[in-house]
């Protein structure tokens, strides 16, 4: 299965989970909902029940103040609750038209209401505002023409009968609103219950997959990396196993041939280079064997014709010995550019101090030149003979161009982060801007070679070996005034590969 499939079937996979999860709580919560709205509608039941059964209290009350001491204040209760209880009957009727066995009980209270209001509660009221109206002093609520319904109690029972049907009514409300409410927090309980175990078992399969996933790209792409990291220290015949056949295969099948072929090509290479040393060396020694014939022939003549040879002629042979020994430095120098970097040479903390002094000792600058060296000076990182070379070519061309036979060459020092800086500094004729690229190319020179003796590769090597460091070279200069060459040299090698 490619990479890419299972990838793939685990989004798949996971969001299929996360939907079921997001679908079993919406059906959890409907029935939550559902619940709610059932206990929600019975305690309004309820509420407009013990409303509905305080009107009519505030009926019966009202009336009775009224038909014991004739004063009209008393109905006030009575017209308000009589006002009302039409919108709670329908109200509650409302609630209970999808319960029959309460509606029934509902139109029962009603019609006991109604039987009590009209066959009983208004025939007093009528009778007494007619004694009131007449003068005639209280008699009690007997002396009323229908006062007996007060001594038979009528009203008693059908008031008793109303709250009987009342209790049953409340009583079945009740208890199924228990139910209900029980219920509905069983269905919370199963809610929290189901979508927790399903959220968490969702994390944990993502989770399961996703480590999986990462632990299988994560272990072949290090297997890459190391290869890489092997090919960059010169084992350039490592291959990765690899048999899983999907994308990563592919790449792997890719560093595999990469590192057949950089193998293959460094093979190639190292015997071309061990070619070019060998041709190098066979066609130095070919080129110096005749250089040192012309010059041992130029000598023979001089031996041989003694004082009758002429001065032109002598001046002549001494050029000619001038260009022999140019063309054997030009030689020598091609072949040290060459093998920059070719050779391993060893390592070291180099002090530099010591190390110019050995330099200046060697090159032996002449009478009226002097060197001037900073108080300190580091331990660099280095192979010794090639920071030699640099100082030793740089502290040369500054004698050897100087315009007057005196003069001062000033070498300082800065440190920096991750650098050493030098500098050698002269206060010779100085380079003209537009030359100061140029001089660091093969073969150049800014004077004629009659005039100067140089093979104008110097400079060349100074700036390789500081570039194959990781070090950088420029030129600042004022002509008439002398120039500055600074070169950095980095405290940590650059690691070869």
């Amino acid at each position: 299965m490619n990479l890419s499939t299972k990838l793939f079937a685990g989004f798949v996979l996971i969001s299929f989970l996360f939907t079921s999860v997001a679908i079993v709580n919406y059906r959890l919560s409907e029935d939550v909902i559902a619940n709610s709205n059932f206990v929600t509608d019975s305690q309004n039941i309820t509420r407009t029940s013990a409303s509905l059964q305080r009107s009519l209290i505030d009926m019966e009350t009202g009336m009775r103040g009224f038909l014991l001491t004739g004063n009209e204040t008393f109905l006030e209760p009575y017209f308000s609750a009589d006002e009302l209880l039409p919108s709670q009957f329908n109200l509650l009727k409302e609630y209970m038209r999808e319960k029959p066995e309460q509606f029934r009980r509902i139109k029962q209270i009603e019609a006991l209401h109604y039987k009590w209001r009209n066959e009983f509660a208004e025939l007093l009221i009528s009778e007494k505002r007619k004694e009131v109206a007449d003068g005639i002093e209280s008699r009690g609520i007997t002396a009323l023409e229908h006062g007996f319904l007060v001594l038979n109690e009528e009203g008693k029972r059908i008031t008793d009968q109303m709250r009987v049907y009342f209790k049953a009514f409340n009583s079945i409300e009740y208890e199924v609103r228990e139910k209900r409410k029980g219920r509905l927090e069983k269905s919370i309980a199963d809610t929290r219950r189901i979508s927790t175990t399903l959220t968490i078992f969702s994390v944990l399969l993502g989770l399961g997959w996703a480590y999986y996933i990462t632990r299988l790209i994560s272990r072949r792409i290090m297997k890459m990396v190391s290869l890489a990291d092997q090919i960059s220290y010169g084992e350039y015949k490592i291959q990765i196993e690899d048999d899983a056949n999907d994308e990563l295969t592919r790449l792997s099948e890719s560093l595999n041939r990469m590192s057949s072929t950089i193998d293959k090509t460094f093979t190639e290479l190292d015997s071309k280079n061990k070619e070019l040393d060998q041709f190098a060396y066979v066609v130095s020694h070919d080129l110096k064997a005749p250089l040192r014939g012309i010059e041992n022939a130029s000598r023979w003549v001089e031996e041989d014709m003694g004082k009758e040879l002429p001065s032109h002629i002598q001046e002549y042979l001494m050029m000619m010995r001038v260009r022999v020994h140019r063309m054997e430095n030009l030689i020598n120098g091609i072949l040290a550019l060459a093998r920059i970097g070719r050779s391993h040479l060893k390592e070291e903390m180099v002090d530099v101090q010591a190390l110019l002094h050995e330099v200046i000792d060697m090159i032996n600058p002449p009478a009226g030149f002097e060197i001037h060296l900073p108080e300190r000076l580091p331990h660099v990182e280095a192979a010794k003979v090639e920071l030699q070379q640099v100082f030793s070519n740089l502290l040369s061309n500054a004698i050897k161009y100087h315009h007057a036979t005196t003069g001062n060459v000033v070498i300082s020092y800065a440190e920096h982060e991750d650098m050493h800086e030098f500098s050698v500094a002269d206060d010779g004729p100085g380079i003209e801007e537009e030359y100061h690229d140029r001089i660091f190319v093969l073969f150049q020179t800014l004077q004629e070679r009659d005039a100067v003796e140089s093979t104008g590769v110097g400079l060349a090597i100074v700036k390789k070996i500081i570039s194959r460091n990781g070090g950088t070279i420029k030129v600042t200069s004022t002509v008439g005034k002398g120039s500055a060459f600074t070169f950095t040299w980095p405290k940590v090698k650059l690691a070869e590969a």
